[in-house]
């Protein structure tokens, strides 16, 4: 069996794929948590590795956090581009793998909404988040080639799995609590992939390289993902109010601060639909993604 080693692994994605990923391949951790196997702070140190992997997934990384200071904002170049520098450095040392996969996301390309976005879409994205992706990619081409590596970048968009982060966690969390409600009837459409779908298109992906946008195919709408997320937790259906009063519950959450349920940049994300196109991963890797309605549970 092959041997892989995943950064970020004991992270929300790690906790979504390990079962699926440790039938493919003999798994090894790298992080700063008290699971990972090897200890390591990607941001500030070159990990110290004893062996040769076949594969790399690198998947650590910082996001679901809006910066508000300079440091804040220095954090996601410090760990996103800085950590993937010092993974390299470390992979030199016991020599390059046969093929690195990156986790990086659709924010590359800074867009606030659209319609199956394609990864031939300029790399716009202007955040701290979307630029350290935006620079770690473009490293790990250079170094990729250099060293005869194999490269995958998936570019995910809003990730659903087992205690979801990011606006899907907020979610499941307002509509345990009762106080999610859909604004407009809930239509807007965000691209979703299940974070299993990670560790099922790896094999493939491993063999051919490629950036690609992963996402299901169905892309549902946060009326259907609320409903779905009512049924299972054996709430009430979400209630639908008016875009006017969503617009003025906003305002109120701008004053309030960080702790309102909304606010207009949460607005804007809420009532913009934004998707992304998988044809390409679906048919160079012959990958069919997982139906989120059918498979998420909360």
């Amino acid at each position: 069996m092959e041997k892989l080693l995943f950064t970020g692994g004991t992270g929300f994605l790690g906790k979504n794929i390990m079962p699926r990923l440790k039938t493919q391949y003999e798994v090894t951790t790298c992080g700063i948590t008290p699971d990972d196997m090897i200890k390591a702070n990607l941001a500030k140190e070159v990990p110290s590795l004893n062996q040769r992997y076949d594969v790399v997934l690198h998947a650590c990384g910082k996001a679901h956090v809006l910066p508000k200071t300079e440091a804040e904002k220095q954090a996601f170049f410090d760990i996103n581009y800085g950590g993937t520098l010092n993974l390299c450095i470390a992979l030199e040392r016991v020599g390059a793998p046969k093929a690195l996969i990156f986790i990086s996301s659709v924010a590359v390309y800074g867009c606030e909404f659209g319609e199956l976005i394609t990864e031939d879409h300029p790399l716009d994205g202007a955040t701290p988040y979307a630029k350290s992706k935006i620079m770690a990619e473009r490293y790990l081409t250079k170094w990729c080639n250099e060293h005869n590596v194999i490269l995958g970048i998936l570019r995910p968009s809003l990730l659903a799995g087992k205690n979801a982060p990011g606006n899907l966690g907020a979610m499941v969390n307002g509509v345990k609590k009762g106080f999610y409600m859909n604004i407009a009837g809930g239509k807007v459409v965000k691209s979703i992939l299940m974070a299993e779908d990670i560790a099922n298109i790896l094999p493939a992906l491993v063999k051919k390289g490629g950036i690609y946008n992963v996402c299901d195919t169905r892309q549902p709408s946060f009326g259907e993902l609320s409903a779905s997320v009512a049924r299972q937790l054996g709430k009430h259906m979400p209630i639908s109010i008016p875009y006017w009063i969503a617009w003025c519950m906003a305002k109120v959450g701008d004053i309030v601060g960080p702790k309102a349920p909304i606010n207009s940049y949460k607005l804007e994300k809420m009532t913009k639909s934004l998707t992304f196109s998988n044809e390409k991963a679906c048919k160079e890797l012959d990958w069919s993604p997982m139906d989120v309605l059918e498979n998420y549970k909360v």
